[in-house]
């Protein structure tokens, strides 16, 4: 019986220590906050699932670690910064951490994790955005009436001895791109509130960077690369539009923090010069986020206005490393307007008549997008308070009607009857009109 009991103990004092060497500790927790976002990063020992959802009255987000646990001695809570009032956190009985984000006001959370990174390692990250939070923008010119013009800067890809694409038809990618970004250019010119910038204006050879740095001394609030794809395979056709993959991202913010003790940079309007390199690091990476955010849902508008004038390659955003697209605080889009490899389609970009349909498309995605999301303190924003336009919403991933009608505090039927909607069903870059709750 002795020997059994012994045996018992080393079972469970053995289930104990596996128990123990299971259990995810949050050894600390950090917050940052620049422009209207603010980014809770919970470091951990090892990774760990977590759930996330908020609470109201008064506004809360909620962050269970399962399996998780505070580490020994509790770890450090940081005092309430940007849209977070007050951070509380203890262990549960159920064996799970809880984290209790207290806000000032109702925000829009969003949750990923983090694999470990140089001096960091396992992290959960908490972005918050208020619910109507426009698209980020670093500091821009006023005009004498202290509203501004939204900058769009265009960039037709090539150029100089970098000829691109050549179809079998003889035309070149560098002339084709130059004269549909003059037409997008010119549309966005006549638009009230809405100025556009060149990257060139006639055939130079531009660098990858010296693309970028023309849009943010332009001060760009979109910056917008067009080009026109190649292929082996004759038959292959459709349009795609590219935004940054979160890896290119990243490297580019390596390389910002890397120079940050000698230059001054200003990400989304934030100087990180001679801050701590952790806190730099959040800031830099929040800022980063906010555009891709931004980037994926303009990119998706530009896949909806285009699909009604020709063939998607394909119907989502592609992600991918383009080095033009990496200013990191300048929502960007890269669009390949078709295969100029394919004969139809050569024959397409040769057309006057094509061009300008394309020029018109995207003219009217950059509208739509911005009319959504107006930056406060620009022309488009008091062109919408004064024409009354009704709000809209654009469809991103994971959007429904539900969850739209409880955002804008509008009912789900009203939302059918605005839109003509017989049923739920809604896609990918939609733009909803949003009547008076």
């Amino acid at each position: 019986m002795r020997g059994l009991r012994l045996v018992t103990g080393l079972c469970m004092l053995t289930l104990a220590s596996q128990l123990a060497a299971q259990t995810a500790h949050i050894k600390k927790v950090r917050i940052a906050h620049t422009g209207d976002r603010t980014r809770v990063v919970l470091d951990l020992d090892r990774q760990a699932d977590h759930k996330l959802f908020t609470l109201s009255n008064p506004s809360r987000v909620v962050v269970d670690l399962a399996g998780g646990s505070f580490a020994l001695g509790g770890a450090k809570l940081p005092k309430g910064n940007g849209m977070v009032a007050k951070v509380r956190g203890a262990d549960r009985d159920n064996g799970s951490a809880r984290l209790v984000l207290d806000l000032g006001d109702a925000a829009r959370p969003k949750s990923f994790v983090l694999a470990p990174s140089g001096n960091y390692g396992h992290r959960i990250v908490v972005d918050l955005t208020p619910v109507d939070a426009a698209p980020v923008v670093v500091k821009r010119a006023l005009q004498a009436d202290g509203k501004r013009d939204l900058v769009v800067a265009i960039d037709p890809g090539h150029g100089g001895k970098d000829p691109g694409a050549r179809g079998r038809g003889g035309l070149v990618e560098k002339k084709a791109v130059l004269q549909i970004s003059k037409r997008l250019a010119n549309l966005i010119d006549s638009e009230p509130g809405m100025r556009a910038t060149l990257t060139r204006t006639g055939d130079q050879f531009l660098k990858l960077r010296q693309r970028r740095q023309h849009a943010e001394k332009a001060g760009a609030d979109l910056f917008i690369s067009i080009h026109a794809d190649a292929f082996s395979d004759r038959r292959v056709s459709g349009a795609t539009v590219y935004v940054l993959s979160r890896k290119g991202a990243s490297d580019e913010a390596a390389d910002l923090l890397a120079k940050r003790e000698n230059d001054a940079d200003l990400i989304g309007g934030v100087d990180i010069k001679g801050k701590d390199p952790m806190l730099a690091s959040v800031l830099v990476d929040l800022s980063q986020n906010a555009a891709l955010e931004a980037s994926v849902e303009v990119a998706s508008v530009f896949i909806g206005e285009m699909s009604r004038i020709g063939k998607m390659r394909k119907r989502r955003a592609q992600k991918a490393g383009f080095r033009v697209l990496k200013s990191p605080d300048i929502p960007s889009i890269l669009v390949e307007t078709a295969f100029i490899s394919n004969p139809q389609e050569e024959s397409n970009l040769k057309s006057v008549q094509y061009q300008q349909r394309l020029a018109q498309a995207m003219h009217r995605g950059v509208k739509a997008y911005f009319y959504a999301n107006p930056p406060s303190g620009s022309r488009i924003a008091q062109l919408s308070r004064e024409r009354k336009l009704v709000r809209q919403h654009v469809i991103r991933r994971g959007d429904t009607l539900s969850e739209i009608a409880q955002q804008y505090q509008v009912s789900i039927s009203r939302i059918r009857t605005e839109n003509k909607l017989r049923g739920n069903r809604i896609r990918i870059g939609q733009v909803l009109r949003i009547p008076p709750g």
